[in-house]
């Protein structure tokens, strides 16, 4: 959606979800998109599919899930099976030849086994001819109400001056400026904004909940009530005042700071800076997967204007050599 919005034209996109499928042809309508399996498209489909534009970019975000076990001993990032997406996106690159590229990843992969595991990413970035720089970029900086901070790679084949967007805010977004307006819910009930149906929560739960005050976490439970064992971004609510924590597919357990209940899909929809005019199918579950895998839009956008500036750049040096 942020690339869209800059004004790239899509050729095509791709995606194995059929949910996900649903949405995206909801909201881009003429986009060409397939539902397939990546590693079972060949290079000459990909090229037919491209039918010799010349493209500006490719985008996306592969799973990493190997990057995990990255360094072990008779096994390096790349040749881990669980990393074949990435290596699909690699092959896609070098068949299409773009401009550029831009891959999104989790932010400690920057990081990760004392940054060997990103210098393996960009080696193979660099074999088919790529100029890569990466850099970690936080979508509270481009007015996304959230704390999400996410690896960027940009590669070009034409230039080795990589533009990465600045922020754009001075003052984060908070969690209530961006979901304050929309209708009062109880557990359950539904509205007429798209998406916006808050989930049923059992008796036990609201009882929890109730005492967790905004921005506050489990300790506010009382001892006989309180959850003892699993993950600790759970039986938390929002603090309204600030951006929120990073929107997962599971957000369940993180409450509304002053409603008793877990976020509806459009509020954590949001969260990420989608408009409610962005409309989320499939199932419950599938929707709020479908949000918290999203790269929050308006960041989106920010990288993509990077982008045309590069292309801009390249064009006006193009034409100077010709002058």
């Amino acid at each position: 959606m942020g690339f869209n919005s800059a004004g790239f034209e899509n050729i095509f996109a791709i995606d194995i979800e059929d949910e996900f499928l649903e949405t995206y042809r909801e909201n881009f309508k003429r986009h060409h998109v397939l539902r397939e399996d990546i590693t079972k498209v060949s290079n000459g489909t990909i090229k037919k599919l491209t039918n010799n534009h010349n493209i500006d970019v490719i985008i996306g975000g592969p799973p990493c899930q190997g990057f995990s076990i990255a360094g072990n001993i008779g096994r390096k990032f790349i040749d881990d099976p669980r990393n074949r997406l990435f290596k699909e996106f690699v092959r896609v690159v070098s068949v299409v030849k773009p401009k550029y590229f831009v891959m999104e990843n989790v932010a400690r992969l920057f990081t990760h086994n004392k940054t060997k595991t990103r210098q393996e990413i960009i080696d193979d970035f660099n074999k088919i001819g790529y100029y890569v720089e990466c850099k970690v970029l936080n979508s509270a900086d481009y007015g996304v109400a959230q704390v999400r901070k996410r690896v960027i790679f940009i590669g070009s084949r034409v230039t080795n001056e990589i533009l990465f967007p600045s922020p754009v805010v001075n003052k984060f977004k908070s969690v209530k400026e961006a979901i304050d307006d929309l209708p009062i819910l109880e557990s359950s009930q539904t509205s007429t904004i798209p998406n916006h149906k808050a989930m049923n929560h059992t008796e036990q739960m609201l009882t929890k909940m109730s005492f967790i005050p905004d921005g506050g976490d489990r300790t506010a439970i009382p001892l006989s009530l309180r959850p003892t064992s699993g993950d600790v971004r759970k039986y938390i609510k929002y603090s309204s005042s600030k951006p929120s924590v990073t929107v997962t597919g599971d957000m369940r357990k993180i409450f509304h700071y002053s409603q008793n209940r877990a976020l509806t899909v459009r509020e954590l929809a949001r969260l990420q800076s989608f408009p409610d005019s962005f409309i989320f199918k499939g199932k419950s579950i599938s929707q709020q997967q479908q949000v918290g895998n999203a790269v929050p839009p308006l960041m989106a956008e920010e990288i993509a204007k990077s982008i045309l500036e590069m292309i801009k750049r390249e064009h006006e040096f193009q034409n100077d050599k010709r002058a």
